[in-house]
């Protein structure tokens, strides 16, 4: 597993800071009415199947925080190179990114806001997930077929196991499908770009940048113009889903990590490159 920095770290978390929540006071109203709470760091877990492209949206996440001016740190958790059965347990796929205003050593360990795409993202995630955190689901997926898969004999959305948490059920799947039927894509190449709307909504929900993706997304798919626009599209009704819906009543605020470094450049690595960097100033260092 790889870990991605966007600059040095050289000090412990402070012990009280292991909330991620600000003192009360710190919130203020959008210019929509709608509060915007102000928090110190933040922990997002993305889960899905291994074929939900959840290592793209955290990693475009990722790209946008650390543009933003945020310290981070991830953990992208993959699945086995052969692919697990869909829907399955040992098939879920996880980006884990941990941002803040300060200087921070390591993904975080319990996340405060967890995606789920299915339910075996939710079931196999769930224990890692603290009680009052919030929690968004993809109910579409909570039909009778995925949650057999992994055991559950009825909705965890419904059978009362999930009342700690702040659920947001949201039919990703449906609201992506309808954003796009202007594309006239089939309902499976449409469905692709439900990860899209889940990174509009996060991306909405904690005030990131937005221009860096859509230009990426323009750039990956450039060879299919079509593909490209409905992804754009898809982060962008996510986006005003988020700014529309009652449902998400809160956003939030995590200020760059100004105070924590000097003024300067500062490179957004993973593991893999780091190494790489190593080895070749230590081969010229020889």
């Amino acid at each position: 597993m790889t870990s991605q920095v966007s600059s040095p770290a050289e000090q412990a978390e402070p012990a009280d800071q292991q909330s991620g929540r600000m003192p009360a006071g710190g919130q203020r109203a959008a210019d929509g009415g709608k509060e915007v709470r102000r928090l110190d760091r933040v922990i997002i877990r993305f889960a899905g199947d291994s074929g939900d492209g959840m290592q793209l949206t955290g990693d475009r996440f990722t790209s946008e925080t650390a543009s933003f001016g945020n310290d981070l740190s991830t953990l992208p958790n993959f699945p086995a190179e052969i692919r697990a059965p869909a829907g399955t347990l040992p098939g879920v796929s996880s980006f884990q990114l941990h941002f803040a205003d300060h200087d921070i050593l390591t993904p975080g360990d319990a996340p405060n806001v967890l995606v789920a795409m299915n339910p075996a993202a939710l079931k196999a995630n769930l224990p890692d997930v603290p009680r009052g955190a919030e929690i968004i689901v993809n109910t579409d997926e909570f039909t009778k077929r995925p949650m057999a898969k992994v055991g559950y004999d009825q909705s965890p959305l419904e059978d009362g196991s999930l009342d700690g948490y702040q659920v947001h059920p949201v039919p990703l799947t449906t609201l992506t499908i309808e954003a796009l039927k202007e594309f006239g894509l089939s309902r499976k190449e449409a469905e692709r770009s439900k990860n899209m709307f889940a990174l509009g909504l996060l991306s909405w929900m904690y005030h990131r940048p937005t221009e860096s993706t859509e230009k990426f997304l323009r750039q990956k798919f450039a060879k299919k113009p079509q593909i490209a626009e409905a992804n754009v599209a898809a982060f962008r009704a996510g986006w005003n889903f988020g700014e529309t819906t009652e449902d998400f009543a809160v956003s939030y605020e995590v200020a760059p990590a100004t105070t924590a470094f000097p003024t300067g450049t500062y490179r957004n690595i993973s593991g893999n490159l780091a190494l790489s960097y190593g080895l070749i100033a230590a081969s010229r260092q020889a």
